[in-house]
């Protein structure tokens, strides 16, 4: 079944009422609400009922994390990014939001919404009135107050006798201290007062589980209960609120100076992070880089940090404490600068290796960091609008591969409105707008942003801008019908630029491929394949992925123009895989398109029909009924009507209805493998 829900890293304790009621809540609710105070287990009980429903989702479940979001800004793409939609239209968001998640049957999971109530709450009523088959499980501190909105309130765990609460102490004691006799004298009793003292919350007893590590069960108990019976800025809590901030108070207090210092510091990252992360962001003053290192690893043996592999998170009630602290100690200013500043060497990293056998790496820790570079962006814009323009510029071209197309076209015109007004980083800018116009159909503005970054090229006299505006302008006409003005275009730049550095080699890949995809445009097959040949060759030597993949596109093409359909198969395999490895929907689906005109002229109806339906998942995700150069439009319908023709209708309608209703990895994997039965 698909789904992207989070994998359970610990046990499951306790919970089994509560899980009965959502089963039966789900099935007969369309929008029901975790509620709860901070850590009383809302996510952890969410995961496991989500996965337990996921089966009776014709479409999945799928799970959005909200927790890293500061505002509403990335709302919609992030829940978009969560069910799979990459649309590549002139929509608004909302919309085709809703078109995509109208036709689905599926379970969708916000977590952490208390902080964009109002948001959620418009954006759960226009896709549930729009979406008669979704289904949304939320979680939040709050009712959203949405009508027909299904309140299941999340209690803490049960701390009588033996109580899941006493479960979940042992448990999580017996990770975190596996020497300690848990069931020695004074230590069962101790362990039982500490889990009423602490009302059962799930959070608090883990952090007081993770302080096991150098005292006993009874020391803890009495450390934390001494806490208490003194007054505390708590008091005005309620009593559970109490006992959670006791419990976090508790374990502030049991880090060392430099630990405290981390956890404020750690809160201005978005999401999950890595130690070099860290490292970058936090070391300052008193805390040295190695410092981070050892006050990281302090933190996760407290708790307060959870480590997954070489990730780390921080969860949301944790963080807000220790944001608190970063205020105190008037550090977010400072703790913003650096973060901005991580993210932008990050883009500089990531935009120095697209070309190389990192670019994959890079593709995906781009996607990855989203929240955190849009976090960034957003801080260069307000306070450094210079590295806001070279920010923008650098990531915008993985942000349009990635899908991001609203966020990109968002950031490279603000970025456009406020930084210089001229120089490298604005031409560069000025091409990540046009590419991301051109994507989205926008021809107009495709034509006339190229322009305005060939005059800001020639203006800076860089070879990379000269040859960007040129790939720009190419693909342009390309795409609007032009291929012998798209050549000379190319030529012309190709012929009086150099490939000084690998970035302008970069730019020049991109150039050589529109000289191929205008060759082939123009009937210059013997050429075009020439060109296609000593590219890919140029690809591999460097395996450069994203290049290559359009290449091999492009060799399927002129194979199938040529009437050799087996070759044209095995080079559109070629092309989705590279495809897939950067999980670039556009790509695929137009992958899919020339692997199924190729099944199609060898013969094989039905196996086409198959791959023909699966491709219009894909094409659907990007939010377009087909997309391609001109040419391709007459060969895709030929090869249609020849599969149509070699099966029948009816054959061929419920071959296509079946890939149309796969999972789309199912259908891609199928694809890629050729095993499409009829």
């Amino acid at each position: 079944m698909a789904s992207n829900i989070p994998e359970e890293r610990t046990s499951f304790v306790g919970r089994k009422a509560e899980l009965a009621r959502l089963e039966h809540t789900l099935a007969t609710h369309r929008l029901t609400t975790l509620t709860g105070s901070g850590g009383v287990g809302k996510t952890r009980l969410a995961v496991r009922a989500a996965r337990q429903a996921a089966p009776a989702h014709r479409d999945g479940a799928w799970w959005a994390d909200l927790s890293p979001l500061h505002d509403d800004g990335l709302l919609i793409a992030t829940v978009s990014d969560a069910v799979g939609l990459s649309d590549h239209t002139l929509r608004t968001p909302i919309d085709a939001l809703c078109e995509w998640l109208a036709d689905k049957e599926l379970l969708l999971v916000l977590d952490s919404c208390e902080h964009l109530r109002s948001a959620c709450a418009h954006l759960l009523g226009e896709i549930l009135t729009t979406s008669p088959g979704l289904t949304v499980l939320a979680t939040s501190r709050q009712p959203l107050g949405i009508r027909g909105e299904r309140l299941v309130e999340v209690q803490p765990l049960s701390v009588e006798g033996a109580g899941d609460a006493l479960a979940l102490f042992r448990d999580r004691a017996a990770a975190a201290a596996p020497r300690q006799a848990l069931d020695a004298p004074g230590n069962a009793e101790a362990a039982e007062e500490l889990c009423r003292r602490l009302e059962g919350i799930p959070l608090a007893i883990e952090l007081a589980a993770g302080a096991l590590g150098r005292d006993t069960v009874e020391q803890v108990a009495v450390r934390i209960g001494s806490r208490f019976d003194v007054p505390t800025d708590a008091s005005a809590w309620p009593p559970r609120h109490r006992a959670l901030r006791t419990a976090i108070g508790w374990s502030h207090e049991l880090c060392t100076p430099l630990e405290r210092l981390l956890w404020a510091r750690l809160t201005v990252l978005r999401g999950d992070f890595d130690e070099a992360a860290a490292r970058e962001i936090c070391a300052e003053g008193p805390l040295t880089a190695d410092g981070v290192t050892e006050a990281l690893n302090g933190l996760v043996a407290k708790s307060v940090v959870r480590r997954d592999g070489a990730r780390h998170r921080m969860l949301n009630t944790i963080r807000e404490y220790g944001r608190m602290w970063l205020a105190e100690l008037g550090e977010e200013r400072a703790a913003a600068d650096r973060h901005a500043a991580c993210f932008l060497g990050l883009a500089r990293y990531a935009h120095a290796g697209w070309t190389g056998d990192d670019q994959i790496f890079w593709y995906h820790r781009i996607a990855e960091s989203h929240a955190d570079l849009c976090a960034a962006l957003d801080h260069l814009l307000a306070h450094d609008t210079a590295a806001a323009q070279e920010m923008a510029g650098r990531i915008g071209f993985f942000w349009c591969c990635c899908g991001h197309l609203p966020q990109t076209r968002e950031y490279a015109q603000r970025a456009l409105d406020v930084g210089p007004a001229e120089g490298p980083h604005r031409t560069r800018v000025l091409w990540v707008l046009g590419i991301t116009v051109m994507l989205q159909g926008d021809y107009p503005a495709a034509r006339r942003l190229g322009r305005e970054c060939t005059r800001s090229a020639a203006h800076d006299g860089t070879d990379e801008g000269i040859l960007a505006a040129a790939y720009l302008c190419g693909l342009t006409h390309l795409m609007t019908g032009r291929p012998e003005a798209s050549l000379r275009q190319v030529d012309r730049v190709l012929r009086t630029t150099g490939a000084a550095t690998p970035l302008e080699s970069a730019y020049r890949l991109r150039c050589h491929l529109i000289t191929v995809f205008a060759l082939t445009s123009l009937g210059r097959l013997d050429e075009a394949v020439k060109a296609a040949m000593a590219l890919r060759a140029a690809c591999e030597a460097q395996d450069e992925c994203w290049t290559r993949s359009y290449v091999d596109y492009q060799l399927a093409l002129i194979a199938l123009l040529r009437g050799d359909a087996e070759s044209s198969a095995s080079y559109a395999r070629s092309m989705l895989a590279g495809k897939h490895r950067m999980r670039d929907s556009f790509g695929i689906a137009l992958g899919l398109d020339i692997l199924a005109a190729a099944i199609a002229a060898q013969g094989a109806g039905a196996r086409a029909a198959r791959v023909y339906g699966t491709g219009q998942v894909y094409w659907r995700m990007v939010g377009h009924p087909q997309r391609g150069t001109p040419e391709l439009g007459p060969l895709r319908e030929a090869c249609e009507r020849q599969a149509r023709a070699a099966v029948g209708d009816a054959a061929y309608q419920r071959a296509f209805d079946r890939g149309r209703t796969d999972n789309a990895e199912v259908g891609l994997a199928a694809a890629l493998q050729g095993e499409l039965l009829s």
